[in-house]
């Protein structure tokens, strides 16, 4: 079955009004871009014609979503919405299309396949580290040094 995932930036780039693929999203995504409308409710004509379909991940996903992108270090930079598309992908086996770096990241990780739209997508894949540039530690979902208070910085890690 052909079929593609769709996050927002999907949407803003067109990307379900010229495909002839079968299209999903989640509701917090549709209750991002519903707003979209040209001449008439293009997004009330795929739903309509079965060509959009809305589905919710499963908690059991949700959860796998969240351990994933906190194994990558990207947590704390998704939100509801793409933790909940990232969700989809892995309950689905589906191919993302997204052109946010940190979710690409984390679905390269769980080894599952992402397509950027407008950019190049990401070259590197990784785990983010958090570490302290004065006293060169690593330091686990921190925001400063525990040892000298230093801001934390991030880098990544290379597959």
């Amino acid at each position: 079955m052909d079929f593609k995932i769709l996050d927002a930036s999907a949407f803003y780039a067109g990307v379900p009004f010229r495909s002839s693929s079968d299209c999903y999203t989640t509701t917090l995504i549709y209750d991002e871009i519903k707003h979209i409308k040209k001449h008439h409710d293009v997004i009330g004509t795929l739903l309509e014609t079965n060509r959009l379909k809305i589905r919710e991940p499963s908690k059991e996903s949700i959860q796998d979503a969240i351990n994933a992108s906190k194994n990558t270090g990207d947590f704390p930079q998704l939100s509801k919405q793409d933790i909940s598309i990232i969700a989809l992908c892995i309950e689905m086996n589906g191919e993302v299309i997204t052109d946010d770096f940190a979710i690409s990241n984390v679905i390269k990780n769980l080894e599952l396949k992402v397509s950027p739209i407008m950019t190049r997508g990401i070259k590197d894949v990784g785990k983010w580290i958090h570490y302290c540039p004065g006293c060169r530690t690593n330091h686990p979902n921190e925001k400063e040094c525990p040892a000298c208070g230093t801001p934390l910085k991030r880098k990544l890690i290379k597959n």
